[in-house]
């Protein structure tokens, strides 16, 4: 038990989706960490590329960083990356907002708030996975069954407030034909809930990534999972208002993004070496690496007219339950002609 736990903790820095991924990064501390990428080295100037342009791209527990230098995909660049980490969503839009950074790295909901609070961002790029790492696991032991066996009942929600797992929670609750006042919602970080889910203490349990797989690899089951449009399945690379009105770095902005799409094409045609790099570089075990490759997001899509419907749809429901205040207009709050395919 202790040695799954030690795994968990070192998933958590992994995970900060998220996985970024997943949707879980809204809180957290500032890593204030910034590092050159292979960008700058290939274009022998320190800081910037042949162009004088230097991006600093924004990024949640080496994520990105790990991907692209692992795949080569910043080889040869005309420009300079520096790369701000970060261990959540919450201070990458901080970040933002103080103009310390050029682009953001997040899944939908904690992009969705940052536009809710004024962050001076665009959603440029979309990050597509199947949506199977958020799920509601009960206990082995557990009378429920379905979804709406979940009314009356005490629901944990990790990691905070406005998480993924919590709008899998509410849109799985529609979708039973229950209102989300049926359920009683309680928050909890996804380390301590898995303690409680293992000691027995926590009948049901709304999560994502290594911590659902961890759930279900100790007896729990799995009543409902993200796939089939219960979450949108997509998180968004965004660039701050600044950095897109910069002349000299939006066509550096466009090459990044498709550089960050072939390397995505590179991470699915090569997943035992880019397990192997997130293991090297980020500290996992070798089974955590393999479960956050198997999770993670696998194309970065345009920011067509269905992505905007999906993601509004879950601005819509989480303005609803008092989530997500005030709402956003996503198709709005993008700039759609940034990334093509």
């Amino acid at each position: 038990m202790r040695g799954t736990a030690v795994r968990v903790r070192t998933a958590a820095a992994l995970l900060a989706l998220s996985a970024l991924a997943f949707g879980a990064a809204g809180c957290g501390t500032s890593s204030g960490a910034t590092s050159k990428s292979g960008a700058d080295a290939a274009s022998g100037a320190a800081g910037s590329g042949s162009s004088g342009v230097t991006l600093t791209l924004g990024d949640q527990a080496k994520n990105l960083q790990t991907l692209v230098n692992a795949s080569g995909a910043f080889k040869g660049a005309p420009y300079g990356v520096k790369w701000a980490e970060f261990e959540g969503a919450a201070p990458l839009f901080q970040a933002a907002q103080a103009g310390a950074v050029d682009t953001t790295y997040a899944a939908d909901l904690p992009t969705l708030q940052a536009l809710s609070g004024g962050v001076p961002v665009k959603a440029v790029a979309g990050l597509r996975n199947d949506g199977t790492a958020v799920g509601i696991v009960v206990r082995k032991d557990s009378k429920i069954k379905k979804v709406a066996d979940l009314k009356g009942r005490t629901v944990v929600v990790s990691s905070a407030k406005g998480s993924i797992s919590e709008y899998l929670l509410a849109n799985a609750l529609q979708q039973a034909g229950l209102a989300y006042s049926d359920v009683k919602v309680k928050y909890l970080l996804p380390t301590d809930a898995q303690a409680a889910f293992s000691a027995g203490r926590i009948e049901v349990w709304a999560i994502f990534g290594v911590y659902k797989a961890v759930a279900t690899q100790q007896g729990g089951r799995e009543i409902v999972n993200g796939a089939d449009g219960r979450v949108s399945g997509y998180g968004f690379i965004g660039a701050s208002d600044k950095a897109l009105a910069d002349s000299a770095k939006k066509p550096a902005l466009s090459d990044a993004l498709q550089r960050i799409g072939k390397a995505l094409e590179w991470a699915r045609s090569h997943p035992a070496e880019y397990a192997a790099a997130i293991s090297k570089n980020n500290g996992a075990s070798a089974e955590v690496a393999k479960t956050i490759v198997s999770q993670s997001y696998g194309r970065l899509v345009p920011i067509t007219p269905e992505v905007t419907k999906a993601v509004q749809k879950v601005a819509d429901t989480m303005h609803s339950i008092k989530v997500l205040d005030p709402n956003v207009s996503v198709a709005d709050s993008v700039d759609a002609g940034l990334y093509t395919e």
